[in-house]
């Protein structure tokens, strides 16, 4: 029988902080399996225009040491959309090959975009923690909501400078903030963001550059979410040039993220993973401009499909579908004269 698990069960299923503890474990675990010669192929990306406003998305194969499951994601990205992602999971037994259970892909990859980006913010942020009570965000969309919510658990900010093209979808998230007793500023600009805090969160479909070099002054760390597949250009090169730069996968930024966008010598930059290993050096000065542009892993899909298949076994969540039935071979007929 195959688990099926919906937007609703999933929402009911994860929580920020286990979900956190969940995502920083498996980047630690990959980054020390890097050089392993028992890790499996590395992960792909598969993407594809539609005759239509939107593309196709294949990500495989979701591997994690200590996981006996992987995972195969397609998604539909119509931005126009809501939701603007929608698609399936498809969790198997790594041993068998049995359909374990098929997730709603939205929910999981919103969770894992959202949650990842706040544990590489607060990871490169200005090692003055002070530096994060005042939260630029640029975008105001699903995945800022939910990228908001993980960061301020893991900081409790008390400060939100929000832009948006859009400026009554600035006001709802600064109305929403506002209510939990976090001042809300909406200013005009995306360079307005950056003058006034030192932390930013970049969520957009962005396909020309909201900030350049001059916008940014030194000190500042960006989290920029919307680099991750070929066309979309959130920041211009000449900032990400001059940025400490440092992303989710080498391979996977180089053929369809920051690294293809901008040209930059990938031995030059550093993965969040290697960063909370231990491996690498994250954020050595007061001074330096820190980018995270994170792609999406498929092993922290498998992360936290595997936390969500758990947490519904341990609470009769879900629908069981049976998928295969009995196989039987036709019947036989008899030949025709």
């Amino acid at each position: 029988m195959t688990l099926l698990l919906g937007a609703a069960e999933l929402h009911q299923l994860l929580d920020v902080p286990s979900c956190l503890a969940t995502l920083r474990q498996a980047m630690v675990a990959a980054a020390r399996h890097a050089s392993d010669d028992r890790t499996p192929s590395a992960a792909q990306r598969v993407q594809h225009d539609l005759p239509a406003p939107g593309r196709i998305a294949a990500v495989f194969p979701g591997l994690l040491p200590g996981v006996p499951a992987y995972t195969v994601k397609v998604n539909a990205k119509y931005p126009a959309s809501v939701p603007a992602i929608s698609g399936v999971i498809c969790l198997h037994d790594l041993q068998t090959g049995q359909l374990l259970a098929v997730l709603e892909s939205g929910t999981v990859t919103a969770w894992r975009t959202g949650l990842s980006a706040a544990l590489g913010t607060v990871e490169l942020a200005h090692q003055d923690q002070s530096s994060v009570r005042t939260v630029g965000v640029i975008g105001a969309g699903e995945q800022a909501r939910l990228t908001l919510r993980a960061l301020h658990h893991l900081t409790g900010f008390d400060r939100l400078v929000i832009h948006d093209e859009r400026p009554a979808a600035a006001r709802r998230l600064a109305q929403e903030w506002a209510a939990l007793g976090v001042s809300s500023t909406v200013v005009d600009t995306p360079a307005a963001t950056v003058a006034v805090a030192r932390t930013i969160v970049m969520a957009t479909w962005s396909r020309t550059p909201l900030l350049e070099r001059a916008d940014v002054p030194d000190g500042r760390h960006i989290t920029s979410l919307g680099n991750d597949e070929p066309g979309k250009q959130e920041v211009a090169s000449d900032l990400i040039h001059a940025c400490r730069l440092f992303v989710d996968d080498i391979g996977l930024t180089e053929s369809g993220g920051v690294l293809r966008a901008s040209g930059v010598d990938p031995q030059s930059v550093g993965t969040l993973g290697d960063v909370l290993a231990g491996r690498y050096t994250g954020r050595r000065s007061a001074q330096e401009i820190t980018m995270y542009a994170p792609v999406g892993l498929p092993f922290l899909d498998l992360a936290l499909a595997w936390h969500a298949y758990q947490a519904a076994d341990a609470t009769a969540l879900g629908t069981h579908f049976d998928f295969v039935g009995t196989r039987q071979d036709p019947p036989a007929t008899a030949p025709q004269s």
